[in-house]
Formats: structure tokens, C-alpha cells, sequence
């Protein structure tokens, strides 16, 4: 058999012209797009570090003939991003806790326990995703101002994103496709040990699911970083302001150069975390079985 050194393509078909054209083809295809997608985050982060005077200058240079550093001091004081940074920071970890945390046991139980009226429970899951997300938000804002049965307000606090989070049809479907895949067999010899159903949750399953953990994650962070609505819904107080909401109230308020370098501040955390685990995002999705 062949060696294939180039995914689905092996050595040898790649020695056939045709075959040679056609990957090259795709290959320029895709890195052209990728240089599109990449071109206005840099445009924005080299425009943020121009002298005023050639920010405003038409038609307007990509690379910078001056740069003025002191601007991203200036812009980092102003809005004072370490408190902003620390506020998105608890808004994330809390959201992929949750996340995390309920989507997997509600994937778990509708994969792996499936007791009676759980086909129900997964349909009902499936049908919220149909539902236009404009449809939800005057009833969640009623509740988060009028929590039901306790009567408590949860505005200005970061729990309705956090609780919000743990609610997500679409992580709960990719939990439980997942978790479909892990042998039946693990699962029953784990049963006839003794293990209760939640220690083998945490015992095997969860060890299993690293791929699936890590996309979430990805999807998680990435998500809540860059959330605005629900953020600017309801922190109403400065002090409790995330990146997102800082840099929209700062709109009118500044010129157009320091808003620039604000929102090269928000793109770096998530664009690094992009970076580091892009490989898991396939892997949570492709992964078919362990075998063993």
C-alpha cells in the first residue's frame, strides 16, 4: 500500500499531474481565504499604533510609517483593562464551568442512563434549538430581574450568563454525539464494580472525553469573550463592566484611533487561545471511538 504523507492523498497520486494541480489549486483556494479573514484584525491592529495624523490621512496606508506607542499606555489607563480583563475573566471561567459541567451531565444522561422519557427530554432539546433567539430574551430578562419562586434579582451580578451557559442545546448535542461513542461495554463493567452513575461519569467518561471537553471549551471562551448582549443587559454598574461592554460605552466618547487600539486589546486573548487549541476543535467533533 501506499504511504500517504498528505491526508487522503498518497505519495503516488500525488505524482500524477492532475492530481498535483487540483491540490495545489485547493491549497492556494484556502490560503487566500484565510488571508482575507485575517486581513481586518491586522488592518485594525496596525492602524491602532499610527500617529493621529496619518490615521486620518486618505486613501489610508496598511503598514504604518510612524507609530506612536504611547497611545496603547494611554488607551490601557483610560479604560483601565486590568479590571475589565479580570471581570471577563470571571464572567468565562464561570460560564465554562457551567458549560461544562451541566451540558456534559445532561449529554451523559441522555447518551449513556437513558431512562424512560428520555428520547422526550432529547427532542425537547433539539426543538429549543429551533426557536429563534429573539423569542427567549424579554421572558430570560423578566426572570433575571424576577428570579422564579426565590423572587431575587440577578442584575448586576454575573450569574445569568453563567446559568445561561449551562443551558446550551447545541453543547449538550455535541456531549451526547460524543459520548454515544464510548463503548457500552466500559460503561456496564464500571456498573458490575459497583461504580455509581456519577462516579462513572467522573471515573471513565470523563477521562475518555478530553477532545469533546477541549471544543467546548474553545466555543465556551470564545463565546462568552466576545458576548455583548446579555453582558451590557444587565451589568449596569461600571465597576462590573466586561471588555465587550467597555469598549461599546466608549463609543462617542473618544476618538476613533484609541477605540481601534481597545479593540486590538479584546482580539488578543481569544486569538491566542485560537491559536494553542484549534487542533481540538476537529477532534471534538470527528472523534469516532476508543478503541481498545
Amino acid at each position: 500500500m501506499a504511504k500517504q504523507t498528505n491526508g487522503i492523498i498518497s505519495t503516488l497520486d500525488m505524482k500524477r499531474p492532475g492530481v498535483k494541480l487540483l491540490y495545489w489549486g485547493l491549497f492556494a483556494f484556502m490560503a487566500a481565504v484565510s488571508l482575507v479573514c485575517l486581513l481586518p484584525p491586522l488592518w485594525i491592529m496596525l492602524s491602532s499604533l499610527k500617529d493621529v495624523k496619518e490615521f486620518f490621512t486618505i486613501p489610508p496606508t496598511i503598514i504604518p510609517k510612524t507609530y506612536d506607542l504611547s497611545k496603547v499606555v494611554s488607551t490601557w489607563k483610560l479604560l483601565d483593562f486590568g479590571r475589565l480583563y479580570w471581570n471577563t475573566l470571571i464572567v468565562t471561567a464561570g460560564c465554562l464551568f457551567f458549560a461544562l459541567t451541566f451540558n456534559g451531565l445532561l449529554g451523559y444522561f441522555l447518551s449513556k442512563l437513558r431512562p424512560k422519557g428520555s428520547a422526550v427530554v432529547f427532542g425537547m432539546v433539539l426543538w429549543t434549538m429551533l426557536l429563534p433567539n429573539t423569542l427567549g430574551m424579554v421572558p430570560i430578562f423578566k426572570n433575571i430581574i424576577d428570579f422564579p419562586v426565590l423572587h431575587l434579582n440577578f442584575s448586576n451580578t454575573f450569574w445569568p450568563m453563567w446559568m445561561m451557559a449551562g443551558a446550551n442545546a447545541f453543547f449538550v448535542i455535541v456531549f451526547k454525539g460524543f459520548f454515544d461513542n464510548i463503548p457500552q461495554a466500559l460503561i456496564e463493567a464500571a456498573r458490575m464494580d459497583g461504580c455509581s452513575p456519577l462516579g462513572i461519569f467522573r471515573r471513565i467518561v470523563l477521562p475518555l472525553s478530553k477532545p469533546v471537553m477541549m471544543a467546548v471549551t474553545i466555543f465556551t471562551i470564545h463565546g462568552t469573550w466576545s458576548d455583548f448582549f446579555w453582558p451590557y443587559m444587565v451589568l449596569k454598574e461600571k465597576s462590573l463592566w466586561t471588555v465587550i461592554v467597555a469598549i461599546y460605552n466608549m463609543k462617542g466618547t473618544t476618538t476613533l484611533d484609541i477605540q481601534f487600539i481597545a479593540l486590538t486589546f479584546s482580539i488578543i486573548p481569544p486569538a491566542i487561545l485560537f491559536l494553542f487549541f484549534q487542533k481540538y476543535i476537529m477532534q471534538g467533533f470527528t472523534f469516532s471511538g476508543i478503541k481498545g
